[in-house]
């Protein structure tokens, strides 16, 4: 399987790793459900497989092409993005070692490494990752391995300078690893910008149909582990202690997962531009409505990361989050809409609505990341747009309404 076949990226998220089947000429990858593969002698592998924990033609398929989108060495598909990232972790960190992580992030990804993590040894501190001096404040020099980065967060859509942040890991000898779950490698390529290593919830915009579960790691060339580590199998290349990692623990994407993830990434592109335009006009819509304290999203002018957005980023993805001032009234607000769907979860072709301090944020109350709990967070789908603007204004003028706290850069 050609890793690049050349070409931009829709013409690589089509072709990398997908050429026709040769057996039968089918334009599809086939799906190789099975477990094993027969051996042409004993210890002799046709093709190099032999059990599909350790290697499948489905899935090979979906990390060719998910490392060649990302502009990176190797891919690795695992069954969920926590997946991905426990391995990632664990390939790259060691008891004693320090991570700083976003003071804005995913529940779940301060969970691993607050709750599983911490007791083998990992500890973190957190950092706002929008200022790059504040972060590099954070490092502890000799143990600091790792610097974890959202942008744009979850869920507060902050934006992170990846290029800066490189070089305040770098110069602490320690790795960047960004999640580019929001962003999506239509829109934004972290690793041609000094990132060690992407990691996603396939599960999202890649799949894109809500209908998958599913994460990927894919590592810079060139990356090493930090801090002159040795892998288990004595390389200190990233790549060789994820993959090791990944057989180790076993964890994997499997084959019929592995499919669908990569039907979903083919349209990749084109779904990410419509969910862009339709987000854009979402938070412009309420941006305008008397109800609607603050809207964060970054393709608006006076999002405080736009700037930094616009150079990074070639699109806006689907996710805009807004303030309505009041707990009750973002969970009665979030329970009256018709098409948007009241579901966690994000990146789908249908539109999703969800309080986060109450959902996928539940974990992280009381901590240094709780988030607002008047928030509302939206995965503008690919309805028409005109429909979807009108199932907002009719859940937020049934809703009682609290003198405006509109802030001044809003458009």
């Amino acid at each position: 399987m050609s890793p690049h076949p050349g070409g931009g990226p829709a013409t690589r998220a089509i072709h990398a790793g997908q050429e026709p089947d040769p057996a039968t000429g089918a334009v599809v990858p086939p799906i190789y459900l099975t477990s094993t593969f027969r051996q042409d002698g004993v210890g002799t592998l046709r093709a190099g497989y032999e059990y599909s924990r350790s290697g499948n033609p489905t899935r090979d398929a979906l990390q060719v092409a998910l490392a060649s989108l990302e502009g990176g060495d190797r891919g690795f598909a695992f069954a969920s993005g926590l997946a991905a990232e426990d391995t990632l972790a664990r390939a790259l960190l060691r008891p004693g070692s320090h991570v700083v992580l976003p003071s804005d992030a995913y529940g779940g990804t301060w969970r691993l490494f607050a709750r599983a993590l911490a007791p083998w040894g990992v500890d973190h501190s957190v950092a706002p990752m929008d200022d790059p001096d504040a972060v590099a404040a954070a490092v502890r020099p000799g143990r600091t391995a790792l610097i974890w980065v959202e942008t744009p967060t979850n869920p507060l859509l902050t934006i992170a300078d990846i290029r800066a942040l490189s070089d305040v890991a770098h110069a602490a000898d320690a790795l960047l690893v960004v999640d580019n779950t929001f962003a999506s490698p239509a829109l934004q390529q972290p690793l041609a910008l000094g990132a060690d290593a992407v990691v996603h919830s396939t599960t999202k915009y890649i799949g894109g149909h809500s209908d998958v579960v599913g994460g990927a790691v894919v590592t810079a060339h060139g990356a090493l582990l930090p801090h002159g580590a040795v892998g288990p199998d004595g390389s200190r290349s990233l790549a060789d202690a994820v993959a090791f990692g990944q057989n180790a623990s076993g964890a994997v994407a499997g084959p019929f997962d592995a499919w669908l993830t990569l039907r979903g990434l083919r349209t990749l592109g084109v779904r990410m531009r419509q969910h862009g335009i339709n987000a854009e006009a979402v938070a412009r819509h309420l941006a305008r409505h008397p109800s609607v304290t603050q809207v964060l999203f970054p393709g608006l002018p006076g999002h405080p990361g736009h700037d930094v957005a616009r150079r990074q980023m070639s699109g806006w993805s689907g996710m805009v989050s807004f303030r309505v001032g009041d707990a009750r009234r973002a969970r009665e607000v979030a329970g009256r809409t018709r098409l948007f769907t009241l579901a966690e979860s994000l990146g789908g072709v249908e539109s999703l609505i969800e309080v986060p301090a109450a959902m996928t944020h539940a974990s992280v109350a009381g901590s240094e990341l709780a988030v607002p709990d008047d928030l509302i967070r939206l995965s503008v789908g690919l309805e028409d747009i005109d429909d979807l603007l009108e199932d907002l204004s009719v859940a937020l003028d049934a809703v009682p309404t609290y003198p405006s706290d509109r802030s001044e850069d809003q458009p």
